[in-house]
């Protein structure tokens, strides 16, 4: 039993080691302090942030680490509540600020000058179906299971060099429309980043979009396209990141509303592509033509990707028996790793050997 109690707290330190050379490396602490995140007196940010960081890596919440005194903390259980309740601190920015820091300093001096940088938007649920009195709970529609959930869509903005992926920022979005809105939001003063974070949840996912890259622009990380599904493939949108200097790669919906420009004409997509030949055979790729992308008056010049969008039922059976498969590795190797067991003889050995000795 004192082996196991000893070989838990070496973990713990070896983990606090790794999470420490991190936070030195990238100096997340200035990064919390560029995004208001600091105290005129009482507990360091640094101290609460890092505490909230490690838990995760102790298997066990705030609450069981506080009953059974293990991984206890030096400020009581409400002094995070109230850092985590800071209205200040812009955590948009923060995310921002170590991404960039990451991506400048770790993994830009590995890739080449030829590979292109992207970022990527998605959303995806947050689901919060027990909290009843969240503030700003909304019931939003879940395009994957086709039915309404209470909570959030989580509007992500990632970054990747097509070898590695990281996250940059995100912003809880609620909803615009006032029927579907659960609890309102609480009053908080107007000139405050906490104010301008809750205004930003109830606006529309493209314009919230833009609020995200517009971060990741300042912050100066290297990237040039935007990646993104049809739901952001607006001529809007498309003219809005192109203005802010990108390059945009995206799904367009198959809609008889969106028009773009061919050929001097404005039509939708369906009808620009019974206008072509198609290619012959099988092949994935049907058509590809020029067309412009028209808004007030500017024109974008655009090429549009006809493809066949048809998945196998004997390939998607595939996907899932490697996945399983890959989880059972994961899981094989996690528990070799911690159970003494595994050892065979040796293990029956010491067995023998204690029960001699007591």
């Amino acid at each position: 039993m004192n082996k196991s109690i000893t070989q838990a707290t070496q973990n713990d330190k070896q983990i606090s080691k790794s999470i420490k050379r991190f936070f030195t490396r990238f100096h997340v602490s200035s990064a919390l302090k560029a995004s208001n995140a600091y105290k005129k007196k009482g507990v360091p940010v640094m101290e609460i942030f890092q505490y909230l960081f490690l838990l995760i890596f102790s298997n066990r919440s705030m609450y069981m680490n506080l009953i059974t005194g293990r991984n206890t903390p030096d400020f009581a259980k409400d002094t995070v509540y109230r850092f985590m309740k800071m209205i200040q601190i812009n955590w948009i920015r923060f995310t921002t600020i170590l991404s960039a820091r990451i991506i400048r300093d770790a993994i830009f001096p590995l890739d080449s000058e030829e590979r292109a940088n992207v970022f990527i938007i998605d959303d995806s649920m947050f689901e919060r179906n027990r909290s009843k009195k969240a503030e700003l709970l909304a019931k939003v529609y879940d395009h994957a299971n086709h039915k309404y959930l209470f909570g959030f869509r989580m509007l992500t903005l990632g970054w990747s060099d097509g070898s590695s992926f990281l996250p940059v920022n995100s912003i809880l979005l609620s909803t615009e429309n006032r029927k579907n809105c659960i609890n309102e939001a609480t009053e908080v003063d107007k000139r405050t980043v906490g104010y301008k974070r809750r205004k930003l949840s109830l606006e529309k996912g493209t314009q919230a979009m833009l609020t995200l890259l517009d971060a990741a622009k300042k912050a100066a990380i290297p990237a040039k396209y935007v990646l993104f599904d049809s739901w952001f493939s607006s001529p809007r949108t498309l003219h809005a990141v192109k203005s802010m200097g990108y390059d945009v790669i995206g799904m367009v919906k198959k809609t008889p509303k969106m028009f773009f420009r061919y050929n001097g004409e404005d039509m939708p997509l369906t009808s620009i592509y019974n206008k072509n030949k198609k290619r012959r055979g099988r092949s994935r790729y049907l058509l590809s033509v020029m067309i412009d992308v028209v808004k007030d008056g500017e024109i974008i010049p655009a090429k549009v990707v006809y493809v066949r969008n048809s998945l196998s039922y004997d390939a998607m059976t595939a996907h899932t028996a490697v996945v399983f498969t890959r989880y059972m590795i994961l899981s094989l190797e996690s528990r070799e790793s911690n159970d003494n067991r595994s050892l065979g003889e040796l293990f029956l050995y010491f067995s023998d050997e204690m029960s001699d000795i007591t």
